[in-house]
């Protein structure tokens, strides 16, 4: 090889190597939610290998990451609101429409690819089960043009604002009602359920159309590193690789990252699947598809 061609072949290696090391996987995050400062949210996903994320949130604030071309954004339903309000943020969640929104209205919203799951369901907040009839339209709904559902399970934090928010409310086993009578729709539990994850694996293991984020499990301000490590060895050894998915839930996303790459049990296949393509296969969406479509 001529000597003049070395230096910019060198440089091209150079530049490849530091984009790669930037981030060690191309993700998508099916857990955030709304920022008061979107672009600089935007670019801290975008510097993390974010591609694709999923977002639940008041939905006038939702609209505003509509248009959005640093990342594609799907764009959830954040429902049952406790008096008609966002846990922890207080926003609105629907304009004149209080606690639970119009189903017509969900349907329009639907029909426009406006929206492409439900989620937050905020059940647990809310006081009822996830089973609970009071869902049961949206869930048709969602059966019916073909997208996800993703409930909240597990515990909060302090100062949520929601008086009827109950523990016992927090375990997926409570959700095997409604996976009986909608076999056809797709669910994911947040947080993996945690500490509820006997009860998580016990309903993943019989029921197929049911998914996982790992956002809690993985926040270290929540869960110690070490717990990570155990339980996601648990959920591989249970042969659950293909339904995990990547999720931060507003969290310390590199440090969350960090964690991942630190699970030397895992293939890189493995990552590859928990960082991206499983939430690809949940959401029916590829990597050259910038919105979600329904079938």
């Amino acid at each position: 090889m001529p000597e003049s061609m070395k230096k910019p072949i060198l440089i091209l290696i150079l530049m490849w190597t530091a984009c790669m090391g930037a981030y060690p996987q191309k993700i998508f995050d099916v857990h955030i939610h709304g920022s008061d400062n979107i672009p600089e949210q935007i670019k801290m996903l975008e510097s993390q290998g974010v591609y694709k994320a999923a977002i639940s949130t008041s939905w006038s604030l939702q609209v505003q990451y509509q248009g959005n071309q640093e990342i594609s954004i799907l764009q959830g339903l954040m429902m049952p609101c406790p008096n008609g309000k966002v846990p922890y943020s207080s926003q609105v969640c629907f304009e004149h429409q209080g606690d639970f929104p119009h189903p017509s209205w969900v349907e329009q919203l639907m029909k426009e690819n406006k929206i492409h799951f439900l989620g937050e369901v905020l059940t647990q907040y809310y006081g009822i089960s996830p089973s609970d009839p009071k869902m049961y339209p949206y869930y048709e709904l969602a059966e019916k043009y073909g997208i996800p559902v993703g409930i909240h399970f597990g515990l909060a934090g302090p100062d949520h604002g929601a008086p009827n928010f109950k523990v016992s409310l927090g375990t997926p086993m409570l959700l095997e009602e409604a996976l009986i009578k909608y076999p056809k729709l797709k669910f994911w539990i947040m947080h993996a359920g945690a500490p509820f994850l006997d009860d998580t694996m016990a309903i993943m293991k019989y029921y197929s159309q049911v998914y996982m984020d790992i956002s809690a499990l993985n926040n270290p301000y929540i869960f110690p590193e070490s717990d990570f490590q155990f339980v996601m060895k648990r959920l591989i050894d249970a042969g659950f690789e293909d339904r995990i998915m990547f999720g931060s839930d507003n969290g310390p996303l590199k440090q969350m990252i960090t964690n991942m790459e630190k699970l030397d049990f895992l293939t890189d296949i493995q990552k590859q699947k928990i960082y991206y393509k499983n939430a690809e296969a949940f959401f029916n969406v590829t990597t050259g598809e910038s919105r979600a479509t329904h079938p």
